[in-house]
């Protein structure tokens, strides 16, 4: 940085010094990459804990659906807080089934990921 004292003659005569200025001019590299600033939330350990457990679920989530749907034909969106919603385990079954009627995997992997998924889903 360089800085500059700008009306240091005016200074010297004026008693109030209103025309004293000092300007700051950037050179190099700093002025084409300014770096952006992002504001971050800071969450307390049991908050993390929840958040850490509920990415967990959703990773498995999305691998297992990419393993059922091979190659994957069209996105099937699983809404993890709508199975939580439900009130009792058949309706979240009926539900997962229909939304899985497409596969074309055999039943009892379907069944399988229907288990897990609600067994892990239960512990959010």
């Amino acid at each position: 940085m360089q800085c500059s004292l700008q009306s240091l003659n005016d200074c010297e005569r004026s008693p109030n010094r209103t025309n004293l200025r000092v300007n700051f001019t950037e050179k190099g590299e700093a002025v084409k990459e300014r770096r952006e600033k992002f504001l971050t939330a800071k969450y307390g350990s049991h908050q993390m804990s929840l958040i850490r457990k509920r990415l967990a679920v959703e990773m498995w989530l999305y691998d297992e659906l990419q393993k059922l749907f091979d190659p994957p034909s069209e996105a099937i969106d699983v809404d993890i807080d709508e199975i939580l919603d439900m009130d009792s385990d058949d309706s979240r079954i009926n539900h997962l089934r229909r939304l899985l009627s497409e596969c074309k995997r055999p039943q009892q992997d379907i069944s399988k990921f229907i288990a897990d998924l609600l067994d892990r889903a239960k512990t959010l």
